[in-house]
């Protein structure tokens, strides 16, 4: 299941970028045209984010694991 969040996410933040750059460089577009990419880039903007933390829900960072130690206590 992670996989496919994993690919929804990436196809996600893709259309974001794709349809944002079209919305905002867009010069010889009509205005709904401009409006649906504008729709669309959105869309990919908020399922990203939630695909994102969809992914991120749950995981803790391993600080053994990237190395670093905690001063022992003293008292």
């Amino acid at each position: 299941m992670n996989k496919l969040i994993a690919i929804i996410n990436v196809i996600s933040w893709s259309g974001f970028w794709a349809f944002g750059y079209i919305a905002l460089t867009a010069s010889d577009m009509t205005q709904s045209q401009i409006i649906t990419a504008t729709a669309l880039a959105g869309l990919g903007f908020l399922t990203g984010v939630l695909a994102y933390l969809k992914l991120s829900r749950g995981h803790k960072i391993n600080n053994s694991a990237m190395g670093f130690t905690h001063a022992q206590e003293q008292g």
